[in-house]
């Protein structure tokens, strides 16, 4: 296959000249083989020069621009290169601005982009600033009880979550009020996440094979940002109760215990023989709560009031089934705990249709 995309590439640049869309589109497709081969920067100058042709040509504003340009961001996050990530979701940003204005949803999403990488970085505050922004045009523009909305707060309290850690060794008083920010802006993700479940339930969708591709994206998105909100709710009551404890004032962990439980729980309420349960992004963040629990419950020195319903064993014997996950499937999923947040897709997204 690659030797034949090589061939194809010298009979159009000869035949074309290298300045021709033609050759572009067989330049980025050769650049996908070898990325999927582990060639990286091979991959990257390839899909470099294929954006620029398409730039060079007049199409700096086409749709198959940005999402080339999106998928040249997405290597150079892979690649830790996060400086030329975040140019080039400035220029995708830059464009959509330009052709669309704000009230649109294609120029929240490549802010939201933006703010992502800059929060991969520690530049929270520039991160928090746009998701502000994005949350505004969404609420202007969405029904306030949509997906995305949540998908926003969740994004806004895990970057409030990371000032507070940055805030803890100075001001732990500052700390914990960042915390109470985050705790906020959880509970109105959760709210809304579990609203759209709830919807779904109540109109027997969960259980419903023949979904259209439309339901079945907007309830897969819901479980997942229902777990990951949670997850994060979990994440939070710890680092808040450690925070309290290095005060002296010594609590329980009940409350972080009952958040992963809710967590826990909200995956065991799938039919099992659906695809959504079998889902390794949905698969992927019951695995973590289930982590995060067995950790809790390990490292206090507290026993829980919970603990005896479900044992420490039965946690881990539970992960060691890797959450039903196999193999392939947890390695192929980035952790999406607050605390080593990355935003990726299970597969990478080369396909152009």
């Amino acid at each position: 296959m690659l030797i034949k995309k090589k061939r194809a590439l010298k009979i159009k640049r000869r035949v074309l000249g290298d300045g021709h869309t033609d050759y572009a589109d067989t330049m980025y497709h050769l650049g996908m083989v070898l990325y999927l081969q582990g060639k990286i920067k091979d991959s990257e100058a390839l899909i470099q020069d294929s954006v620029r042709i398409l730039e060079d040509g007049g199409l700096g504003e086409s749709t198959i621009y940005i999402r080339r340009l999106r998928y040249l961001a997405q290597i150079y996050l892979k690649s830790n290169q996060p400086a030329e990530a975040e140019n080039a979701h400035r220029k995708i940003l830059h464009v959509m601005e330009f052709s669309k204005g704000w009230n649109s949803l294609d120029t929240v999403i490549a802010a939201e982009d933006l703010a992502l990488t800059l929060q991969s970085v520690g530049r929270l505050r520039e991160a928090q600033e746009l998701l502000q922004r994005c949350l505004d045009v969404r609420k202007s523009l969405l029904p306030e009880d949509h997906i995305q909305i949540s998908a926003n707060l969740l994004h806004m309290a895990r970057v409030t979550l990371l000032s507070s850690g940055q805030l803890k060794k100075k001001d732990a008083y500052e700390a914990i009020s960042e915390l109470d920010k985050a705790k906020d802006l959880l509970g109105n993700s959760i709210r809304i996440a579990q609203h759209v479940v709830d919807k779904l339930k109540e109109k027997g969708i969960l259980k419903n094979h023949r979904a259209s591709g439309e339901t079945e994206k907007e309830r897969h998105a819901a479980l997942v940002i229902l777990l990951q909100s949670l997850d994060t709710l979990g994440l939070l009551e710890i680092t808040k109760h450690e925070l309290l404890e290095s005060r002296g004032e010594h609590q329980p962990f009940l409350e972080a215990e009952n958040v992963l439980r809710q967590c826990i729980s909200a995956f065991k309420e799938l039919p099992p023989e659906g695809s959504i349960s079998k889902s390794a992004a949905v698969k992927v963040e019951y695995l973590s709560c289930l982590k995060h629990l067995s950790s809790l419950i390990s490292d206090s020195s507290n026993r829980m009031q919970q603990s005896t319903t479900t044992t420490l064993q039965e946690l881990n014997e539970e992960i060691k089934r890797g959450g039903v996950l196999s193999i392939p499937e947890v390695a192929s999923s980035r952790c999406q705990c607050t605390f080593c947040f990355h935003k990726s897709n299970t597969k990478f997204p080369f396909t152009e249709n």
